[in-house]
């Protein structure tokens, strides 16, 4: 059985999350999702909108996913150790250096293949930040609700 993890923040679910887990699924038996927890999001990328709680139960029910998890605070591998992946899938669009994680995994002896997810581009909604500017606008020019003048 191959066990893969993708991760990531998942707040404001989309079109581009189920596209990246449905791509990781294709690399395995198994695929589990690492959740970014709260402080890792607002150090690395926003506030939240969805508490991570929320954002775990939600991908958790998403078809591709066998099981979730929130990440931890102050080790990223940590979770990496217990869950014993053999490949990470990466989203296209994750900062990460994966020669940096592969030498990281190497020095605490995990043997885990690195592999980048191709981007899904059939939809203009396909980020949370997409999502959030369309909301906002929608707001601004008064288009949100039926009616709104």
């Amino acid at each position: 059985m191959v066990r893969v993890m993708a991760t990531g923040t998942f707040d404001l679910l989309h079109i581009g999350h189920l596209y990246y887990l449905e791509e990781a699924k294709k690399l395995g038996d198994e695929l589990i999702v690492v959740i970014a927890n709260d402080e890792t999001v607002r150090k690395n990328k926003h506030n939240p909108v969805t508490p991570q709680e929320m954002r775990c139960k939600l991908v958790e029910a998403l078809k591709p996913v066998d099981k979730a998890a929130i990440g931890y605070k102050d080790d990223f591998l940590k979770i990496v150790e217990e869950i014993k992946p053999d490949i990470i899938a990466l989203g296209y669009d994750q900062n990460f250096d994966e020669e940096e994680i592969r030498n990281a995994l190497k020095r605490r002896g995990l043997n885990v293949k690195i592999v980048r997810c191709s981007k899904y581009s059939g939809d203009d909604l396909n980020g949370t930040r997409k999502i959030i500017r369309k909301i906002a606008d929608m707001i601004d020019n008064k288009k949100l609700y039926r009616g709104e003048k």
